[in-house]
């Protein structure tokens, strides 16, 4: 069998000009966000707890905990939202389609009984609210001419539905049901977010001129407005109120007052409700995060404006990622989410304290090296960047390598990374610590369509082209040979004196290397498709290969003889594949989101399977040791499988 060990979650999908919305459960403490079409659900207290929900057939926009917190609804770019249990196994309990786009927020009514969704749509269907069992309409949304961008319920009664969007305005809804009550234009750019309070008294709305304007909350009239003295100096993207609405102006505790209040009652005529004399009246908080790559905390007064607290910068290069596009405020923790998917968590108690900082990817994850000296992962992802998991740690910092990206082939070797993309170009850059030194490269004159470095003769690198081969040595092309066929794969002897290349019509071509030259040594015939990926065995004695028809083959070097076959329990194209540092194990990756495990010394159906290991399918294997395998795939996610005996 194989367990799943850990989890190095993906981050926040993100895109430049817009928010994203992070939900979250306050009791549990953790959190919502979308990556693809996964819904990722984690724990702020341990990021390494993480589940996914996969069932969208989309990519995913935006997802809510229930006011309980046993449900959980998410949406989709083409407009279906899922309710689906957030404990009992994700069972699902309806699915609607709710407008005829792309949904950009949604919220429950505080009895759970409602819910509205705000988006894009035809016509002027921007805007619904219905029943969470039935999926009928409990009103209408006039009043918006483009898409809406976000919208909120007010958590008390009267209820009411306040929304705002791309044509600038906020538009106010009473019932249910929900009609047309009026409409604010005091923004004069898009209006990316509204939030009600959580005791309903005041809502927010933040948009790209930079504004935030507070309205009162049962009758929608504006009330002031966030102070443009030391303010944002960039779009508003999101915002969130802080959990109660209350900063406490006194020192003394809450039970220490509790315990006086009888007394204090004798001597005081008036208090707030929540048992408080005047000196320990409630001030509301905001946090609000901007393209000007800050976050900011804002009091707000009686009157409705809001006066600076304290401004967050968060941690980064200062680059076009570092911009602040998501927000939450949950219990004693501000979390920020930046365009390049960091989430920077800080301590309300002490916001001077460094925030905790989680990272992930975002995209695709294509490929795997394991430094087993220092236990740590390196995982790349198509987009260029980089990251290092120490093992039983999760997330230990990032190498941005987006000035080469597309990455397509990705290798590590005694303390250098060695990497190549779409532009005919391979680079090789030295690993220094927490980050990776200047690289430096070859123009190879085709594209590289795979690599292969010698592990005892790392100066030695073979790259496969379309029609062909080419030796490096180090930055220096040693030849450049037209093979007369289409290659597809290849890998190089860990000593640099043979090599294989496989081709388009599914046949292996071996190679023995001397000096700049390769010489044909045999052809293999076995696989009735594209050969996809070929690894040799740490031993050296044997050597694996995969295919675009789901078939694996392990192969005797010296005989040339197929050793294992009748491997084919994948369903779609192999992509990856890797053996166990004892030679004893071979593990692929597949299209078919699964990763099988096979012993050469038993039969190919004694095997082990991970069903849906990765949504959209696997990328990447890598064996941590004989008995840890790590993989990796299009969900962004890089996962710790711990191998026990059959």
């Amino acid at each position: 069998m194989a367990e799943l060990s850990e989890t190095y979650a993906c981050v926040p999908s993100t895109e430049r000009g817009r928010g994203i919305l992070i939900a979250g459960d306050a009791k549990s403490n953790r959190i919502l966000y979308c990556n693809g079409r996964s819904v990722m659900i984690r724990s702020l207290d341990d990021p390494q707890n993480v589940e996914v929900y996969g069932e969208h057939a989309y990519p995913v926009t935006v997802a809510r905990f229930s006011p309980n917190a046993e449900w959980i609804v998410s949406a989709d770019v083409s407009g279906v939202i899922r309710i689906w249990g957030a404990r009992n196994e994700f069972v699902l309990k309806n699915e609607f389609k709710v407008l005829s786009g792309r949904i950009d927020d949604l919220q429950w009514s505080p009895d759970m009984m409602r819910i509205v969704a705000s988006g894009d749509g035809k016509g002027k269907s921007f805007v619904r609210a219905f029943m969470w069992d039935s999926g009928s309409t409990v009103g209408d949304f006039d009043g918006h001419s483009r898409r809406v961008l976000s919208c909120a319920f007010k958590p008390t009664r009267p209820y009411r539905i306040v929304t705002c969007g791309e044509d600038y305005l906020v538009n106010f809804y009473e019932g249910p049901p929900f009609k047309f009550k009026h409409s604010q234009r005091v923004h004069t750019n898009f209006v990316n977010c509204v939030r009600y309070s959580p005791d309903g008294n005041k809502f927010i709305t933040v948009s790209s001129d930079k504004k935030g304007i507070i309205y009162e909350g049962k009758t929608g009239e504006k009330l002031g407005e966030l102070s443009s003295e030391d303010g944002h100096q960039g779009s508003i993207y999101a915002v969130s109120w802080s959990p109660d609405s209350k900063k406490v102006a006194s020192s003394v505790s809450r039970c220490v007052m509790t315990s006086l209040f009888y007394v204090i009652k004798i001597a005081h005529s008036e208090y707030d409700s929540a048992g408080y004399p005047p000196s320990r009246q409630a001030i509301p908080e905001v946090l609000t995060v901007s393209a000007d790559k800050t976050a900011k905390v804002w009091e707000i007064s009686e009157d409705g404006n809001g006066k600076i607290i304290k401004t967050l910068t968060c941690p980064g290069s200062g680059g076009v990622d570092d911009m602040l596009v998501g927000c939450l405020w949950q219990n004693d923790q501000l979390l920020t989410v930046s365009l390049g998917g960091v989430m920077c968590a800080y301590n309300a108690s002490d916001l001077d304290k460094a925030p905790i900082t989680i990272s992930g990817h975002i995209k695709n994850v294509s490929a795997l090296s394991v430094l087993k000296s220092d236990n740590i992962i390196l995982s790349c992802s198509y987009d260029g960047v980089v990251i290092r998991w120490i093992r039983g740690v999760g997330y230990a910092g990032k190498i941005n390598m987006k000035d080469h990206a597309p990455i397509k082939c990705f290798q590590t070797v005694e303390g250098e990374v060695i990497f190549s993309g779409f532009d005919n170009k391979v680079w090789r850059a030295p690993l220094n610590g927490d980050g990776c030194g200047p690289a430096e490269y070859v123009d190879v004159g085709n594209q590289p369509k795979d690599l292969s470095v010698a592990l005892n003769a790392p100066e030695t690198t073979l790259v496969a082209t379309d029609s062909g081969a080419v030796l490096l040595n180090g930055l220096k092309i040693l030849s450049s040979i037209n093979l007369g066929f289409t290659v597809t794969a290849s890998t190089i002897s860990a000593d640099g004196t043979e090599a294989i290349l496989g081709g388009q019509d599914g046949k292996l071509h071996i190679y023995s290397i001397s000096g700049d030259s390769l010489t044909e040594e045999a052809v293999l015939e076995k696989h009735r498709g594209a050969i996809t990926v070929i690894r040799y065995s740490p031993d050296l004695s044997m050597f694996a290969s995969g295919d675009a028809n789901r078939e694996a083959v392990v192969w005797d070097r010296s005989t040339r003889e197929v050793k294992l076959n009748n491997m084919l329990f994948h369903t779609a194209r192999i992509n990856c594949l890797a053996w166990s540092p004892d030679s004893t194990m071979v593990a692929t990756g597949s299209l078919d989101t699964c990763v099988i495990i096979y012993e050469v010394s038993k039969p190919a159906s004694a095997r082990r399977t991970i069903k849906g290991a990765h949504q959209g399918g696997a990328y990447g294997v890598a064996f941590v040791d004989e008995c840890s395998l790590v993989s990796s795939g299009e969900d962004g996610c890089v996962r710790l499988w711990k191998i026990t005996p059959q």
